[in-house]
């Protein structure tokens, strides 16, 4: 929904609150000669903090089948973290034992490679500015 709403706020830019309403009283009271100056200031610091969200991804994690439930379902994870990283953080967190397999699933329909970062996959699959994964013990779909 964040991401719906930040897109059509961004074509006029005179509706946006802390983006838009910075550069509209500018770029309406002068044309050329002020837009020029401001963008170029009002960019890098726009461009860091959303450097800065995209380090890290929201993930949704939802269990399938007689998987334990984590109570903690929404993580901030780093672009960069692999499948494999998830699938040890998950069965540390759960208490799995070693031995035990657990499963990720993209889209409840393919498990995405163990080398497979979580970054790509939010570009690909993401919506509403998050990654739905499910985890399972069994294998569930795909």
């Amino acid at each position: 929904m964040a991401e719906a709403e930040e897109q059509p706020p961004a074509s006029p830019q005179s509706e946006g609150r802390s983006e838009g309403g910075e550069e509209a009283p500018e770029g309406g009271a002068a044309a050329g000669a002020a837009d020029a100056p401001s963008a170029p200031a009002g960019s890098p610091g726009t461009e860091e903090p959303a450097c800065d969200t995209k380090k890290k991804i929201d993930i949704l994690l939802k269990a399938v089948g007689d998987t334990p439930i984590m109570k903690t379902k929404k993580w901030a994870v780093e672009r960069t973290r692999t499948i494999q990283g998830l699938v040890d953080f998950i069965k540390k967190f759960l208490k799995l034992m070693a031995s035990e397999q657990l499963f990720i699933y993209v889209n409840q329909s393919f498990a995405p490679s163990p080398d497979q970062e979580v970054g790509t996959l939010y570009e690909c699959f993401g919506s509403d500015g998050k990654l739905v994964l499910h985890y399972c013990k069994t294998q569930a779909w795909g």
